[in-house]
């Protein structure tokens, strides 16, 4: 990489409406149209090893609600 840029032609927002209309994105090796708005997490790379696609993150993301929800139902000591 350069140690400076010349942005002095830049043009803030030039793909802002093609963006906000949807754009590609590749999940799991499928290709998905996606809305500025979607919901997109990053995973790091240690992560990603343990889950390699979404359906494997959302079931433990899932067990994980579930067993928060658990402890707060459990009764309190007296």
């Amino acid at each position: 990489m350069r140690e400076e840029y010349d942005l002095s032609n830049a043009v803030e927002g030039r793909h802002a409406e093609r963006y906000a209309a949807g754009t590609e994105v590749w999940i799991d090796g499928k290709r998905v149209e996606a809305s500025s708005g979607a919901d997109f997490v990053k995973l790091d790379s240690d992560v990603k090893q343990a889950f390699p696609d979404a359906e494997s993150v959302n079931e433990v993301l899932r067990m994980l609600l579930k067993a928060a929800k658990n402890i707060q139902d459990l009764p309190k000591a007296s």
